[in-house]
């Protein structure tokens, strides 16, 4: 690894998710799966930076930082993200981001990504100059919602053919999340040709490496998603 090799990392910059009846789900990043996969990537010795639809301070969804959604660790997410405000105060424009500055590209998830970076047009090319470029793409729980913005003009989807994992419809439904959704993740990714993939259990650890993509299910999948992208860097170093 070159000391100086950074991560782009993309969060969401909606803080609500609009559901089928125009109502507003308050909601925004998931804050361990951003905190986990930023202090991983940090600890690796890379450099972070951060980027957002309009450069906007993303929200993190308050249920993530209560320890009855975000578990016993909740306290700990919360002062990392207080330790590093300033970071997440300034994110960098998402159409502004230069592609070619990166080794990998990562999106967390939260309910916020199927609100704004599903149908993000910087989103998308931001995909398709990393898969072009051979970038590690990694991405967790909602995360995988961004990855459905790159659309081909053919119709077709960036990653179709590809294994891929997320959030499951039936984690969905068991979240209470899924009635009145406009569309579930995994029942998406599967239609437009993923190769969709889920753990054993619910809320278990369970991720997909497929070639320099990275994938993850769940919340608990955070830290495989984080070293997956990290393992699949160690080797194309």
């Amino acid at each position: 690894m070159n000391t100086t090799d950074t991560i782009l990392i993309v969060l969401s910059a909606a803080d609500h998710w609009t559901r089928t009846d125009g109502s507003k789900y308050e909601t925004g990043y998931w804050a361990e799966e951003f905190v986990v996969i930023h202090e991983k990537f940090v600890q690796a010795g890379y450099r972070v930076d951060l980027a957002t639809p309009g450069g906007v301070e993303p929200t993190a969804d308050w249920r993530s930082l209560d320890v009855q959604y975000g578990g016993q660790e909740a306290p700990r997410y919360a002062a990392y993200l207080d330790g590093i405000a300033d970071i997440l105060a300034r994110p960098l424009v998402l159409a502004d981001v230069d592609v070619s500055r990166y080794v990998a590209v990562v999106i967390p998830g939260g309910h916020g990504p199927a609100e704004d970076l599903v149908r993000d047009a910087d989103m998308a090319r931001v995909l398709f100059e990393a898969e072009r470029s051979g970038k590690v793409i990694g991405s967790v729980c909602h995360g995988p919602a961004a990855l459905l913005s790159a659309v081909k003009e053919d119709g077709s989807w960036l990653f179709a053919g590809r294994r891929v994992t997320g959030f499951s419809d039936e984690e969905e439904i068991a979240f209470g999340t899924a009635e009145n959704a406009p569309w579930l993740l995994a029942s998406r990714m599967r239609e437009l040709g993923g190769h969709y993939e889920r753990g054993a259990e619910d809320w278990k650890p369970f991720a997909i490496t497929d070639g320099k993509l990275v994938t993850g299910q769940n919340p608990a999948s955070s830290a495989l998603t984080a070293d997956g992208v990290l393992a699949v860097l160690a080797k194309t170093a």
